[in-house]
């Protein structure tokens, strides 16, 4: 019985186990293999790591955490739930999870760290792309593109957004609709904002020595990098069905300050989750790693008072 398990091994759940670990507090931190950003060739705006590739950052967090004897790192083959089954219990009596292939360890308390997926529209060839020349979070690849033509796909609201805050310094920016064409009323306001508005929604995308080519209608654009904004996100792991966690509107898991779901005993940290007061996913390695640490110094206060 480990005083906690954490499910997941990205920066939330990376920090996480290290915090746990000073504190010496049994841990096992289960690792899929698995990451949002997995295809991501650089790490951005995160402090003394800025162009970090996140294997790297990973394999100095894992090998830093071999300097705990009270965390023990496991790797589990991707499963339904990220390599776990299933996670069943209480608070009082402890919880037992199920890991893929039916083995079983238990834990008294859990911090889910498994993150988020992400659904692209469906535009042949982003996949590809994605990590590499295609992005979602200007605050993380925006200012690689200062000075270049850049392209947004979506709808004109989310567009409307993204233009806001890279129009400042990228150069040329054109908006491609997905699926249907813009009305003309949002041209005329995408126009406003000074981007470049393509009638025909866009039919593929693909790499090219100097950046992405994109293909709309009888139109053929080469850009720098290109901004998504559409698609949506969902809950990697199926926990929030079995454990009926409450839920925000945003798709993510409901946490107090310190990282507590609904259902005693546990936690959450990292893309899956956030607090009611923001009004969305605040998605960053930093604001993962300090969920994480957060989770952690919650799980750890309960258990004192669970032990007094």
């Amino acid at each position: 019985m480990y005083d906690a398990i954490v499910i997941g091994a990205g920066p939330a759940g990376l920090q996480a186990a290290l915090t746990l670990g000073r504190m010496h507090r049994s841990t096992l931190l289960l690792d899929s293999g698995e990451y949002r950003n997995g295809t991501v060739l650089h790490m951005h705006n995160v402090i003394a790591n800025d162009g970090t590739a996140p294997a790297e950052f990973r394999a100095t967090a894992r090998a830093q955490l071999a300097a705990y004897a009270d965390v023990e790192v496991r790797g589990i083959g991707v499963g339904v739930g990220v390599g776990v089954e299933s996670i069943g219990g209480t608070e009082d009596d402890g919880f037992e999870v199920t890991l893929a292939g039916g083995s079983t360890v238990g834990a008294r308390r859990v911090i889910l760290a498994t993150g988020v997926a992400d659904d692209l529209p469906d535009v042949p060839g982003l996949d590809a792309l994605w990590g590499r020349t295609a992005f979602s979070c200007p605050f993380c690849d925006g200012h690689e593109h200062a000075g270049k033509a850049i392209a947004i796909l979506g709808p004109a609201p989310r567009a409307e957004h993204l233009i806001g805050l890279l129009g400042r310094f990228v150069g040329e920016i054109t908006v491609f609709p997905v699926g249907e064409a813009h009305s003309d009323d949002e041209q005329r306001a995408l126009g406003a904002l000074g981007a470049r508005v393509s009638v025909a929604p866009v039919d593929a995308v693909a790499s090219v020595d100097d950046g992405v080519r994109i293909t709309a209608g009888a139109e053929d654009v080469t850009v720098a990098g290109v901004f998504v904004a559409a698609g949506s996100v969902r809950q990697r792991a199926p926990f929030v069905e079995q454990l009926g966690l409450r839920m925000l509107p945003s798709g993510a898991i409901e946490i107090d300050d310190f990282g507590r779901t609904s259902m005693p005993g546990i936690s959450a940290a990292g893309d899956l989750a956030h607090r009611a007061a923001l009004p969305g996913l605040m998605a960053s390695v930093v604001m993962a790693s300090a969920a994480g640490q957060l989770a952690a110094i919650g799980v750890i206060q309960s258990l004192v008072a669970a032990d007094h």
